[in-house]
C-alpha cells in the first residue's frame, strides 16, 4: 500500500531534522564569527572585509551572503543570529529608528545600547542614495536636477523594492519634490540599471558608488531640496560579541576611515564589470591597502561541486518540509472529511497560510526562529499544507455512498474502513496532492536564500546581483529537473503502489 510508503518518508524527513539539530547541539563554544550582508554587491564586498580580517586575526567567521533587505539583517542582529553586518548612517536613522527623530548615530547610541548593538566609526565613504537617469535621456529633456522631474510627469520611474517603502524613500521624495508621477514601479536594484539602459524606465535610485553609473554614463541628479541625509558606511555588532570573543572588535577597527569613495566605487567595479569575485577583491584590498596578511581563500569549487552542494541543501529543505506536511496533511484531511463543519475551517485555515506572500512569510519567521534553513523549512510546511488536505478530503468525500455502506454492512469498525478501504480509494487524489504539494516545494525553496537557507535560490540571486546568465541557469536549471525528476518519481509510485483500477484512463 501507498500509505506505509509516505508514513515512512514523514519519519525519515524527522530523523533528517534531529541529526541536523544533534549535529548543532554538539557545536563547540568556538563558534565562528556570523558575518551578515544585504542582496547587493557592496554590502557583499564589505562582508568579505570583515570575515578576512577576522580569519587574518585567527577568528573563524562564516558570511552569510545576500541575505535579504534591512529588517532581515537587523532582525537578525538582534536575534543573535547574526553576530555583524555593514549598514549606513542613514538608513539606521531613517528605516531602523524611523519615527524616534534621533539628530544622529550619537544622539542613538544610549538606544543601540540598550538594544545590545554597537555601531563603528565611518569606514571613510558616504554612500548616499541619489537619483539619476541615463544622459542622453537627461540631455534630451534638460533635467539636471531632481526638482525639475516635476515638469514630466509621464516619466515612467523605477525604484529598488526597499526604497519603495523606506521612510527616505518615494514617499518621502515624492512629497519633498512634489512629483506628480504615477508610473511608479518596484524593482530589482540591479535589474533596474538594464531597464535604464534598455528604455524602459527612464528614473531610478542610485547608490552614489555604484560602478554602473560611470558604466552605463549615467546623470546622477542634484538634491537640490537636501532630501538624501549622509549614509556613512559602519558595522553595526552585537555588544555581547566583545565579551564572547575579545579579538574580534579590535581587528575590525582597521576598517575604521580606511575606504574612501573612489576605492568603494572602484571595488563595485571589479566586482559588477570586471566579474571578480567579492572574496578575491577583500583580500586584495587588504593585503595592498591595510598590509593584512590574509589568510588565503579555499579554491573554489567547479560548478558541477557548487550545483551537487546546492541540490543537497535543496532536498534538505523540500524533503523535511514536505515530509512534515504529509504526516501532518492527510490526518487533517480525513479529519475535515469525518467532520465536515470542522473541515469547512480546516480548509479555510490551510487556504488563507497559502495565500500569504512568500517573502512575506519568511519575514514574519525571522523574529520567532531566526534566519537560515529552520525558517524556510516551516515556511514550506505551511505552503504544502493546501494540496494535500484539500486533495485527501477530496478523495474520501468522492468515494461512492454504496461502497461506505457496504464497509459498514461488513461490520468494519471506523478505523478499519479508514485504512482497508477509504484510504485505498481515496490514494491517487491523496497522492495528486502531494506531488503538486512537491513541485510547487522545490520552486518556492528557492527564496530561502534569501535568509540564508541556501539551495538553487543562492545562485539565482547571485546572477541577478551581478547580471551573469551563467549563474541564474545555474540554479533555475536544476530547480526545472529536479521539479520534472520529483513529478516522475510520484508518477512511478502511483503505478506501483496505486490498485490498477483506480488508474483512471490507464492503458491495458
Amino acid at each position: 500500500m501507498i500509505f506505509p510508503v509516505l508514513i515512512r518518508f514523514g519519519l525519515l524527513s524527522l530523523v533528517i531534522l534531529q541529526l541536523s539539530c544533534s549535529g548543532d547541539s554538539m557545536a563547540t563554544s568556538d563558534e565562528p564569527v556570523v558575518v551578515g550582508s544585504k542582496t547587493f554587491t557592496e554590502s557583499v564586498i564589505l562582508g568579505e572585509l570583515v570575515v578576512g580580517l577576522l580569519e587574518s586575526a585567527g577568528i573563524s567567521a562564516e558570511h552569510r551572503r545576500a541575505l535579504g533587505g534591512t529588517r532581515f539583517l537587523w532582525n537578525g542582529l538582534l536575534s543573535g543570529e547574526i553576530d555583524v553586518y555593514p549598514d549606513y548612517s542613514g538608513t539606521i536613522l531613517q528605516e531602523i529608528l524611523a519615527g524616534d527623530d534621533f539628530a544622529d548615530l550619537a544622539a542613538a547610541a544610549s538606544y543601540l545600547d540598550s538594544a545590545g548593538v554597537e555601531v563603528s566609526p565611518s569606514l571613510g565613504f558616504n554612500n548616499t542614495y541619489a537619483i539619476g537617469m541615463t544622459s542622453v535621456r537627461a540631455d534630451e529633456l534638460g533635467i539636471k536636477k531632481i526638482s525639475d522631474l516635476a515638469q514630466y510627469p509621464d516619466l515612467a520611474l523605477g525604484f529598488s523594492n526597499e526604497f519603495m517603502d523606506r521612510s527616505d524613500g518615494w514617499p518621502a521624495l515624492r512629497d519633498r519634490y512634489r512629483l506628480p508621477h504615477g508610473a511608479v514601479q518596484g524593482v530589482d536594484h540591479d535589474l533596474a540599471y538594464r531597464g535604464l539602459d534598455a528604455g524602459s524606465i527612464d528614473v531610478m535610485d542610485l547608490y552614489s558608488t555604484d560602478a554602473e553609473i560611470a558604466y552605463y554614463k549615467l546623470r546622477v541628479l542634484k538634491d537640490d531640496l537636501s532630501h538624501f541625509p549622509k549614509y556613512d558606511a559602519v558595522l553595526l555588532y552585537r555588544e555581547d560579541l566583545q565579551r564572547r570573543i575579545p579579538k574580534a572588535a579590535p581587528v575590525m577597527k582597521l576598517l575604521n576611515g580606511a575606504i574612501s569613495e573612489v576605492t568603494m566605487a572602484d571595488l563595485n567595479r571589479r566586482v559588477k564589470i570586471g566579474g571578480e569575485s567579492e572574496a578575491e577583491v577583500a583580500r586584495d584590498f587588504l593585503r595592498s591597502r591595510l598590509s593584512v596578511d590574509v589568510v588565503d581563500q579555499v579554491a573554489a569549487p567547479t560548478r558541477l561541486g557548487r550545483v551537487w552542494d546546492r541540490t543537497v541543501e535543496h532536498l534538505i529543505l523540500v524533503g523535511i518540509s514536505l515530509g512534515f506536511a504529509i504526516l501532518v496533511a492527510i490526518p487533517l484531511g480525513v479529519l475535515a472529511a469525518r467532520r465536515r463543519r470542522l473541515g469547512q475551517v480546516i480548509l479555510g485555515t490551510v487556504g488563507v497560510i497559502y495565500t500569504i506572500p512568500s517573502l512575506a512569510l519568511l519575514v514574519f519567521m525571522i523574529p520567532l526562529i531566526g534566519i537560515g534553513g529552520p525558517p524556510a523549512v516551516v515556511a514550506l510546511f505551511l505552503y504544502s499544507l493546501l494540496p494535500i488536505v484539500r486533495n485527501t478530503y477530496t478523495g474520501l468525500t468522492d468515494i461512492p455512498v454504496p461502497l461506505t455502506e457496504s464497509a459498514v454492512a461488513l461490520g468494519l469498525e471506523p478505523f478499519a474502513r479508514l485504512r482497508l478501504i477509504e484510504l485505498p480509494l481515496a490514494s491517487r487524489s491523496i497522492l495528486g496532492g502531494i506531488k503538486t504539494s512537491a513541485v510547487i516545494n522545490i520552486g518556492t525553496a528557492t527564496l530561502g536564500a534569501l535568509i540564508g537557507a541556501g539551495g538553487y535560490g543562492q545562485p539565482i540571486l547571485t546572477g541577478i546581483r551581478l547580471d551573469d546568465i551563467g549563474l541564474i541557469l545555474e540554479g533555475a536549471v536544476p530547480a526545472a529537473l529536479l521539479a520534472l525528476v520529483a513529478q516522475g518519481m510520484f508518477d512511478l509510485v502511483e503505478r506501483l503502489a496505486v490498485p490498477r483500477g483506480l488508474r483512471m484512463g490507464e492503458s491495458r
